[in-house]
């Protein structure tokens, strides 16, 4: 008898020690008036936990303000359903990791975890107006530009978790941060799965971003955000981005939907990513790029539906490292894509919209105000709509691309009087290598489907393209290019003639190309080889 009590003692200790672990904030201080900032007490709690060895920490229904939280091993914040995490007002409230503020920041710990139904309001436009107060006083400094743009000093990201070990972010709704909201920074085993970004309240404001992490799993999203909905990065010459998988996440973005570069300083490789939903996104639903000195292989893309999306893929190898290496950009193969890039601009009547940085055919008469030039410094310079582009520099090709099962529809209506390149001017198009890329980064182009400068090994397999209204330009401009295949090549209408235009082309091979008129009559060679 006397074992037994001892073996039940046993267990009730065990119990007690397990439900222990799962602390709920309002037993601890924690005041859901949406107005007192609970930090000291939640921080205290997430210490305390991962002291003795890790365990739950419950935000329950109500409303609860705070400032930074650092996220310690063994810890999960689980946010319940009805609850809000409330970022607060004051920039004072804020501390840094990586130069950068942020609501919620972990650096070099492992089994860490968000979870939860509930939201995490960042609260990006009452801090902003925190923010402009100091600059107005001059109790902040910042360069004059914030007059017309974003401030750089104050703004804070959601989230930047740095150098962490297994991290596990799902179910929560992550809303309106003034930076980026979610930054996973040089950690190694990522999964996100189910979270939805509703993250409109202010500029360069990226839905997700992965910056030279490896072992990354991002799965069942939904990202709306006034910047790049789904951005990986590379900041970091010695490391990079590796084996990432994406499946079945939904991206809507004034900017771009799914988004490589800027920065690539170390590299991409080893990419899956599957059934993506792309809708009313100002810039390309598909961008790669490496421009900072970076490697780039190895992405496979397939299954993407895109709708009133301004660009459809825009692949870029440049060098805006001016005095380093040149990145590479090579081994790509993005198949299973449906594009529809509508006339006017596709993310109209959003909060944030993305800078017309160009004139759509109609728009010609708009006045320009500062508020128009992009933010990048692009001029704001009227020219026709953009064609899908893959463009190298003069000897650093994009190599070995594969462009598979490809449908885009574009909205036409080109006008000479708006822009105009003549075919024997092609090579007079900038290179602009040291740019910041955007698929509108070259103006004009003299195609309307796609665009193909400085590049190798390029495979075109079951490729249509279409407009709704007439375009003057031809479907495909191609100039500096070797080693080009169109496999059941589909271009079902063409205003004029060439539908195909191959400068300084070498080794470019048609089977079962299909357009209105004859190879001869629609194929325009110069300085074939």
């Amino acid at each position: 008898m006397k074992k037994l009590y001892v073996v039940v003692a046993l267990l009730i200790t065990t119990v007690a020690a397990i439900a222990q672990k799962d602390v709920i904030i309002s037993q601890h201080g924690a005041v859901a008036d949406g107005r007192t900032v609970n930090t000291r007490i939640i921080q205290q709690l997430i210490d305390d936990l991962s002291a003795k060895g890790g365990g739950k920490l419950i935000v329950p229904p109500g409303n609860y303000m705070t400032g930074t939280l650092e996220l310690k091993s063994g810890v999960e914040l689980h946010v319940e359903l009805g609850a809000v995490l409330l970022g607060s007002h004051l920039t004072t409230d804020y501390k840094k990791l990586a130069g950068r503020a942020a609501l919620i920041i972990a650096e070099g710990q492992k089994n860490i975890s968000i979870t939860g139904e509930g939201i995490i309001d960042f609260q990006g436009q009452e801090l902003m107006m925190d923010v402009f107060k100091k600059l107005r006083s001059g109790e902040v400094k910042s360069d004059s530009a914030w007059l017309l743009k974003r401030p750089g000093p104050g703004r804070a990201l959601g989230l930047i978790l740095k150098g962490c070990k297994n991290v596990t972010v799902t179910g929560i709704t992550l809303k309106n941060a003034s930076d980026w909201v979610q930054d996973y920074r040089e950690c190694d085993g990522v999964v996100i799965d189910k979270i939805t970004v509703q993250s409109t309240a202010y500029w360069n404001n990226d839905g997700l971003d992965v910056t030279d992490s490896k072992n990354v799993r991002i799965t069942n999203c939904f990202i709306n955000a006034s910047d790049d909905a789904l951005c990986f990065k590379s900041d970091n010459p010695n490391s990079s981005c590796e084996n990432v998988y994406v499946d079945n996440c939904t991206l809507r973005s004034s900017a771009n939907g799914l988004k490589f570069g800027t920065a690539n300083h170390g590299g991409f490789r080893n990419f899956k990513i599957t059934n993506l939903t792309i809708f009313d996104t100002y810039r390309s639903a598909i961008a790669l790029e490496s421009v900072d000195g970076g490697f780039m292989d190895n992405i496979d893309i397939r299954n993407v539906q895109a709708k009133n999306t301004g660009n459809a893929i825009f692949i870029r190898r440049g060098r805006r490292n001016t005095t380093g290496e040149v990145g590479t950009l090579k081994d790509i193969y993005i198949a299973n894509v449906k594009v529809e890039t509508p006339l006017l601009k596709p993310d109209q009547g959003y909060p944030i919209e993305g800078p017309p940085d160009h004139l759509r055919p109609g728009f010609d008469k708009m006045p320009v105000r500062p508020s128009h030039f992009h933010i990048y410094g692009h001029p704001y310079l009227p020219y026709n709509l953009v064609p899908s582009s893959i463009v190298g520099l003069p000897g650093y090709p994009v190599q070995n691309v594969t462009l598979e099962n490809i449908e885009i529809s574009y909205g036409g209506r080109a006008d000479k009087s708006i822009a105009h390149i003549p075919l024997a001017e092609i090579t007079r198009i900038p290179e602009n290598a040291a740019a910041y890329p955007e698929f509108s980064m070259f103006g004009e182009l003299p195609a309307w489907g796609l665009y193909m400068r400085h590049a190798e090994g390029i495979q075109l397999k079951n490729v249509k393209l279409s407009y709704l209204e007439d375009d003057f330009r031809p479907a495909f401009v191609l100039d500096d290019v070797k080693r080009i295949t169109f496999t059941d090549v589909q271009i079902p209408t063409a205003k004029e003639m060439p539908v195909i235009q191959l400068n300084n082309a070498t080794n470019v091979n048609f089977k079962n190309l299909r357009m209105p008129v004859s190879e001869e009559k629609g194929i325009l060679k110069t300085n074939y080889k």
